[in-house]
């Protein structure tokens, strides 16, 4: 059939510009690369989506759960959706009768649009894929737990936004420090946000969307960029309404072009005194188990350091209250020189019997490459016990370049300890232990 003249309905997928953080969270669950993005928006192609909804679980703000009702023919093109600010309206019935389609529905409306994934299921009459027979794992959604550890606390998600009571919160920047050395390309900086009276909980591995001032090329107010907190769940300073976060001035692309990134250079030139709007919090998986004796162990690049580092310190303020007994502490922490390591001198001060550090440096003059995954295989007896062990929990975040490293040096660990890596991966998993956050 000529799908210029085709008039089946089709339940289009959509995202919603209006909303979207421009995680990529979405682009890295679909397992048929339907998804992709530009400087813009993310959109999703109709003539490749197959619609088993497993990019939906984990859009932080669900701006991924968004539904059209369109003729074939006219579906909307990636060029139409690469341009959007907001998502259209539902087709009514009248412009539906202009393609010659009659809506279905009891009583010859249009379908309502579904707007939640139950809703989605029942509306497409379709189960969502587990994955397709010679899909990868990494490809069918990732390894990464859909569930926080059984112990975390509640999370508070999406309490200001475009869906919203209140579409922003403003903060008050009450601190700035770059905490790696000095250097062109590794400027990496601890802000300080303070909320005042206004709400804003948040947990250890939550993030929030930071909103620069002034206006895109198109002349519309620049989207959220998405940074996750480096703090502990009572503040930054204990007991006060703040967040850090751990930021790296961009000023090239991934191709290496010189380009000046609009949000990280606002967030880095911060003063002491200057305005935020922020949206958030985001995020209700990557959390940290709250029962005592659980280890974690925490692997990560660069400013995937701050979930980390909130990890840490609230074990560590845990630890000094006397009021809770940790199990094991693992960091692997990876990044091209020590004087690129965001946190490297504090690291040095922390009590070798609660956390056990190992970095890994790929361009020390004079040494060889070492990367996070290497460190993984050193440690290879001691991982695999906690692997096996219900009550240990491993986040990843970084880079996504060293994602495949690391899970197969955890695939190689677990091998060699005589374990079957399928069952291993996908215990870990379905136990909410397991929790990937790249970029």
């Amino acid at each position: 059939m000529d799908t210029r003249t085709d008039t089946t309905l089709l339940k289009q997928h959509l995202i919603d510009p209006a909303i979207c953080i421009r995680c990529g969270a979405c682009e890295a669950a679909c397992p048929i690369q339907a998804i992709s993005h530009d400087a813009s928006n993310y959109v999703v192609d109709p003539s490749i989506c197959e619609q088993c909804l497993a990019c939906i679980p984990g859009c932080p703000t669900g701006a991924i759960d968004n539904w059209r009702l369109v003729p074939k023919a006219r579906a909307y093109a990636l060029d139409e959706q690469f341009g959007w600010f907001d998502l259209p309206e539902e087709l009514t019935p009248a412009q539906l009768a202009e393609f010659g389609v009659d809506a279905p529905g009891d009583d010859g409306a249009a379908a309502e649009a579904p707007q939640t994934l139950a809703q989605a299921k029942a509306a497409l009459a379709v189960e969502p894929v587990e994955a397709a027979a010679s899909a990868s794992p990494a490809a069918a959604g990732g390894y990464t737990a859909r569930t926080p550890p059984w112990s975390a606390a509640h999370a508070y998600v999406n309490l200001y936004g475009a869906r919203a009571a209140q579409k922003t919160v403003s903060a008050t920047c009450t601190g700035n420090v770059r905490v790696t050395d000095v250097g062109k390309d590794y400027d990496t900086h601890h802000v300080i946000l303070d909320f005042g009276a206004m709400p804003f909980p948040v947990l250890e591995g939550q993030s929030i969307g930071v909103i620069a001032p002034g206006l895109d090329a198109r002349g519309q107010p620049h989207f959220a960029r998405q940074y996750s907190v480096a703090s502990a769940r009572n503040g930054e300073r204990p007991g006060y309404n703040n967040v850090s976060l751990t930021i790296k001035r961009v000023l090239e692309d991934y191709d290496g072009n010189p380009v000046r990134g609009v949000a990280s250079n606002f967030m880095c030139d911060l003063k002491v005194g200057d305005k935020v709007e922020v949206i958030g919090p985001f995020g209700s998986t990557f959390l940290m188990p709250n029962h005592p004796r659980s280890h974690i162990v925490m692997i990560c690049t660069g400013t995937g350091s701050a979930p980390m580092r909130a990890m840490t310190e609230w074990r560590r303020r845990l630890r000094k209250s006397g009021k809770f007994e940790g199990g094991k502490l693992l960091l692997f922490f990876g990044a091209r020189t020590k004087e690129e390591l965001p946190y490297f001198g504090p690291l040095q001060s922390l009590p070798r019997d609660f956390i056990d550090i190992h970095f890994a440096f790929s361009r020390t003059p004079g040494q060889p490459k070492t990367y996070v995954q290497d460190r993984l295989r050193e440690r290879a007896a001691d991982l695999a016990p906690l692997l096996q062990d219900g009550n240990c929990f491993f986040y990843v975040c970084g880079l996504k370049a060293m994602e495949d490293g690391v899970m197969q040096a955890l695939r190689d660990v677990a091998q060699g300890a005589g374990l079957k890596w399928d069952d291993v991966s996908e215990r870990l998993k379905k136990e909410g232990r397991l929790h990937l956050e790249t970029y």
